[in-house]
């Protein structure tokens, strides 16, 4: 994947994206990965053409993604989109009892990267979802999280996506420090998991 200096670069997923983005401005980047992302993006191409914008909502499954398609993205027109989706899908089965399968994780993230492709001609870059074991409990996660992590790296194929493969990049991390250091709650990246991600992301695109 290359950036263009005039491309209009969409950030968008759940609250790993969000990442206390100000919704009152639109232009606000949060203080996660993507603005990290788009700050060297910026410093390297040096254009006032390039946007970059972030439309991570936290709590939100790809359901949610694929409601908010006309709001966000025909909205804004991106020609990169950048998602991050699918940790949700699973926790809210084991906080809330409101579970989504893999289909219909699927199903969702399917009709999603159909209308990016109908609308947009968009190149899409896909980040599969992760999870590190922390607190303990989170092993027992990973019999939903698996199989959605699979649908991610099917659906790349399909698409032609980009793929970043985090879970197994964060599996890798947490050799060379404490899962915690990375997420202390198993989901939600530190300054350095936010960082990781970042440099994954402009590695792919060539700028790291």
């Amino acid at each position: 994947m290359l950036i263009e200096t005039n491309d209009r670069i969409l950030f968008t997923g759940d609250s790993i994206t969000d990442c206390g983005r100000d919704r009152q401005k639109p232009e606000s980047l949060g203080f996660g990965y993507a603005a990290l992302a788009a700050a060297h993006l910026q410093a390297r191409l040096a254009s006032p053409e390039l946007k970059i914008f972030n439309r991570g909502i936290s709590g939100n499954r790809a359901g949610d993604l694929l409601n908010r398609f006309d709001a966000d993205l025909l909205a804004l027109q991106p020609t990169v989109v950048s998602i991050l989706i699918g940790i949700n899908d699973t926790w809210r089965r084991y906080d809330n009892n409101d579970p989504t399968d893999a289909k219909t994780f699927e199903q969702n993230y399917r009709l999603l990267l159909e209308k990016i492709k109908m609308n947009l001609k968009a190149r899409i870059v896909l980040l599969e979802p992760f999870l590190l074991h922390v607190p303990a409990d989170r092993y027992a996660w990973r019999e939903d999280l698996n199989p959605k992590i699979d649908v991610t790296r099917k659906l790349a194929i399909e698409f032609g996506a980009e793929l970043l493969p985090l879970d197994g990049l964060f599996a890798q991390a947490a050799t060379l420090a404490p899962a915690a250091y990375w997420a202390e709650d198993g989901v939600h990246p530190s300054a350095a998991g936010h960082a990781l991600i970042a440099e994954t992301w402009l590695e792919n695109a060539g700028l790291a």
